[in-house]
């Protein structure tokens, strides 16, 4: 490992993002972490003073994210690995999710990111090396699970503009993933990460029954194990050839594999007319 590396992770004071904080510093990596709330953030890390700089960050002012970025490198000299961790869930069905639901969700797990990447790569381009790891979703590879569209679009959305990406700043050394996460036994699923629509309607029991089953039954018995998740995503940001696509867990693995047998068996069964459009 290359503990000389300095990572700056989004959304550090719970989930995903503070088991990888913790798990970085514990490693002897520099690290700095934001969160909406400073406060959240040093009461959830308390070791490695030297080493940890928590910052307040509000992802969605741009003058906030470059005040953080500059902090991050008058501290430690530089960024290496940035990892855009903060977002949060939203389910509802679309014709429930009003406009602003919806925009918001977007603002945070979309915008908040590019705020993010558009602030740091003049540092990144600089140096010419870094990496930008995009914590997506399986949510963001198939949207195949009701009441949750508006969600799978924002992490569609980071899928997308991360292949871009990956292939803007590849000459400049510098590398971009995406993580795709299946479930994991965090607090996303709680009522403090998952939101729910103002005004339901009651009509769409899919949308129903599947948020009762993402609060209920599946909050609390996630299969996938953070701790073992964060060292992953270490392992990928330490590889000479890290992956584009790093799909995180056995029931990501397998929803992978289901969307592209779809893809694939749409293609087949339409390729006649598919491949018949031309002059």
């Amino acid at each position: 490992m290359n503990t000389e590396k300095i990572w700056f992770v989004t959304g550090a004071s719970k989930g995903l993002g503070l088991t990888l904080v913790k798990k970085l510093l514990k490693d002897g990596y520099k690290v700095v972490a934001t969160s909406r709330s400073i406060e959240d953030l040093r009461a959830a890390v308390t070791e490695a003073a030297d080493s940890f700089l928590p910052l307040e960050m509000n992802l969605k002012s741009e003058a906030s994210v470059q005040q953080a970025i500059e902090k991050s490198i008058s501290t430690f000299g530089k960024i290496d690995v940035v990892v855009n961790n903060a977002g949060y869930g939203l389910s509802g069905g679309l014709e429930e999710l009003s406009d602003e639901e919806a925009r918001e969700n977007f603002d945070v797990n979309v915008f908040g990111a590019l705020n993010v990447i558009r602030q740091v790569l003049p540092h990144l381009r600089k140096q010419q090396s870094g990496h930008i790891i995009n914590v997506s979703s399986i949510g963001g590879f198939t949207g195949m699970f009701p009441g949750f569209g508006i969600y799978c679009a924002t992490k569609f959305a980071m899928q997308g503009f991360t292949e871009s990406l990956a292939t803007e700043v590849k000459a400049f050394g510098i590398h971009a993933s995406i993580v795709s996460p299946g479930y994991f036994r965090t607090n996303f699923l709680t009522a403090e990460s998952l939101n729910v629509p103002k005004n339901p309607i009651e009509a769409y029991k899919e949308v129903r029954d599947s948020q009762d089953a993402h609060q209920n039954s599946i909050n609390g018995n996630q299969p996938g194990d953070p701790e073992k998740g964060v060292a992953v995503i270490i392992a990928a940001a330490e590889a000479e050839h890290p992956p584009l696509h790093l799909f995180l867990g056995q029931d990501a693995y397998d929803l992978a594999y289901q969307k592209m047998e779809l893809v694939k068996a749409d293609l087949e069964n339409w390729k006649e007319l598919t491949t018949s459009t031309g002059f």
